[in-house]
């Protein structure tokens, strides 16, 4: 099964998604936790690339097509043989967050990318996607002050907000896809909850 974490900046993606990894392993899954940008060698250089905060220049094509490129390498790598072997995959962020930054929070023509993205993935889709939704001004409060912050981070507050309705508008349109989790809550709630929403699609299979 493949599951993706989605979320703004601040929604606790990276530290969930490790968490989950930890329990589903102590459940017996085969497991396999990836990230985007990044995840294999050459994705990795790639993501150097996109958080420098030197490279102020960056056209949105050209963003867009180093995400593209890092994802293609990580799906073909990575991604498509642990599935293969009937493993589940954990990816901290995937192409929906193409959509709702590059999309929905540059405001470029949707449907062209979505064309990219399809060639990109070769129409892998998700099986599962977890919305960790946090209010925009707490997700950045908490990001500036808990980690690194690069040059995806440092867009102005519309842009956030953007992002955060370009979710919300892909859960609208595959609700069958998403679920959607509380990130304003405690660490451990969240948590909680993510387990609770994993554990029940795998049982069902």
């Amino acid at each position: 099964m493949f599951i993706t974490f989605e979320g703004s900046e601040g929604s606790g993606k990276s530290s969930q998604i490790i968490a989950l990894g930890e329990y589903l392993r102590q459940q017996g899954y085969d497991v396999l936790l990836t990230r985007e940008p990044g995840g294999t060698a050459i994705s990795e250089q790639i993501r150097t690339i996109l958080s420098n905060l030197e490279n102020t220049k960056m056209q949105v094509r050209t963003e867009i097509l180093l995400f593209q490129a890092s994802r293609a390498q990580l799906v073909e790598e990575i991604i498509r043989p642990h599935l293969a072997k009937g493993g589940v995959v954990l990816c901290d962020r995937y192409a929906d967050s193409s959509m709702a930054y590059q999309g929905y929070g540059y405001q470029s023509d949707l449907e062209e990318l979505r064309r990219i993205i399809h060639f990109t993935t070769g129409g892998l889709k998700p099986d599962l996607t977890l919305l960790l939704d946090v209010e925009v001004k707490e997700g950045l409060r908490r990001r500036s002050t808990g980690g690194e912050w690069n040059r995806l981070d440092a867009y102005q507050l519309d842009f956030y907000k953007r992002v955060r309705q370009g979710y919300l508008e892909m859960v609208r349109l595959e609700p069958e896809r998403w679920v959607i989790i509380n990130a304003n809550q405690p660490p451990e709630r969240v948590q909680a909850a993510v387990r609770e929403t994993v554990m029940t699609r795998l049982k069902k299979g």
